[in-house]
């Protein structure tokens, strides 16, 4: 398919909001292994260093693409998507100059090198697969500076069932204004399982889980403290504690945060991964 809508509105599948298949620095060459709730995710770099977080906007821009020419009942999409290098560029706020082409080459090669081993089920199928975070990607177009003009990129079968299920989330355009990769991260998993509540409460070991950091919990808690203003949400980490909650910037949000301001912290209980916990505090 030729991706050539304008300005689509931008979807993520839900299984990569859910889980760190992409690492949060350039040129990380570990193996990673992620195991919670019975899903496993194993990622194993290529020469490259694994795919990044940044990495990922090519899985957001064909996404966004597909599934708007599927909502509008095209006949030619597969998870074959060409598109020009401009209008990636434009669409995720990178630069259009050399740096920004080159980036995108490296981003290429980083997302067919790095392999991913998982049980997560798309579509309803839950089968322990391998495969590359695509599965190909070729330069069909040059320009006289031989700067890449048009690519076209074949989109994982593991991806391609959870576009055509529908199994996505609209994302914030204001995602791609987001510069550092943990705050990417945080924003991707607040928009999974806060999605439209008003606020949704997490522990901080679970979200660093989550997000794939591999600090420790201190330095992970450092950082979030230094995150930018995040789409959608306010994040909110408790001063000593182990739990970080995101309010909704909408007014059901707001009310949440201001109603739990007002009750008394002993009598404080919230719901935490499916579970209820309070918090009483210690005298002295």
């Amino acid at each position: 398919m030729v991706a050539d809508i304008l300005d689509p509105r931008l979807k993520s599948d839900i299984p990569s909001l859910e889980h760190p298949l992409f690492a949060l620095r350039a040129g990380d060459k570990r193996a990673r292994k992620y195991e919670r709730g019975g899903v496993m995710v194993e990622v194993r770099p290529g020469a490259s260093g694994a795919a990044t977080v940044h990495d990922q906007d090519v899985w957001y821009y064909c996404t966004s693409q597909l599934v708007e020419a599927l909502n509008r009942g095209r006949d030619d999409v597969s998870r074959i998507v060409r598109f020009t290098a401009y209008d990636f560029l434009t669409a995720t706020n990178r630069p259009i100059a050399g740096v920004g082409y080159m980036r995108l080459g490296d981003a290429l090669r980083r997302l067919g090198e790095t392999r991913i081993e998982t049980n997560i089920a798309t579509d309803g199928r839950r089968t322990r697969a391998g495969f590359g975070l695509i599965d190909a990607w070729q330069i069909v177009e040059r320009d006289h500076d031989d700067r890449m003009v048009a690519i076209e990129v074949t989109l994982p079968d593991w991806l391609w069932r959870s576009i055509l299920a529908r199994d996505v989330l609209t994302l914030s355009r204001d995602y791609f204004l987001l510069r550092r990769p943990l705050d990417r991260r945080i924003y991707a998993v607040a928009r999974k399982h806060c999605g439209a509540q008003p606020k949704w409460r997490v522990t901080l070991t679970t979200l660093r889980e989550k997000s794939g950091s591999t600090s420790s919990l201190r330095e992970f808690r450092r950082l979030l403290t230094a995150t930018d203003e995040l789409p959608d949400y306010r994040m909110v980490v408790d001063d000593g504690g182990d739990m970080v909650t995101f309010y909704s910037r909408a007014p059901k949000g707001t009310k949440a945060q201001i109603s739990d301001l007002l009750v008394p912290v002993d009598i404080l209980a919230w719901p935490v991964d499916g579970h209820v916990h309070s918090h009483t505090p210690s005298c002295g």
